[in-house]
């Protein structure tokens, strides 16, 4: 899970690298070209067309590649991805969610072990989307459906992927 988690991240990381190089290459080529298209996108912000323009000027002349990764590209350092951490989260929490059905699969009768172990794990992922989504400012129970559903759905896959090879628990 880290390991996809910092891959996917990283690929983020990369595509935003990208593309800051080539707008730091946009900007040293075709400057009042540049300026113009940040213009623009203030007057589609809702600012006039003067307006729009003095913003620009002033932006460009502070940071110009700062105002066109924020405002053209949609990238700041704030919300710039972060590989290492996006895979050290993945991990603890993997690892965090992984203790709930170890605890029922040993509490409960072998005969029960599938069905029981299942059924908690859901919820356990009902609970916890939920609870994501409270901390996140989100809605508790579009986040506890969403969880649910591809938890549901790669429990699913997982079974049917054992059934094709023959290893089954049950």
């Amino acid at each position: 899970m880290a390991a996809g988690e910092y891959v996917s991240v990283s690929s983020q990381t990369d595509a935003e690298q990208a593309d800051i190089a080539r707008e730091t290459r946009e900007l040293k080529e075709t400057p009042e070209a540049e300026l113009e298209e940040l213009t623009r996108i203030y007057v589609g912000r809702g600012l006039d067309e003067g307006l729009a323009r003095q913003v620009a000027i002033q932006l460009t002349e502070k940071d110009a590649l700062g105002a066109h990764a924020r405002d053209e590209l949609g990238i700041s350092e704030t919300v710039t991805a972060h590989p290492i951490q996006a895979a050290l989260v993945s991990a603890a929490t993997f690892a965090v969610g992984a203790v709930i059905p170890l605890i029922i699969a040993a509490l409960v009768p072998a005969a029960q072990i599938t069905l029981i172990v299942a059924a908690t794990t859901l919820l356990a992922l009902s609970v916890l989307g939920g609870l994501g989504a409270s901390v996140g400012g989100a809605g508790i129970i579009k986040g506890a459906i969403r969880v649910t559903f591809w938890g549901a759905l790669a429990m699913a896959a997982t079974a049917a992927v054992g059934m094709l090879f023959g290893v089954t628990v049950g």
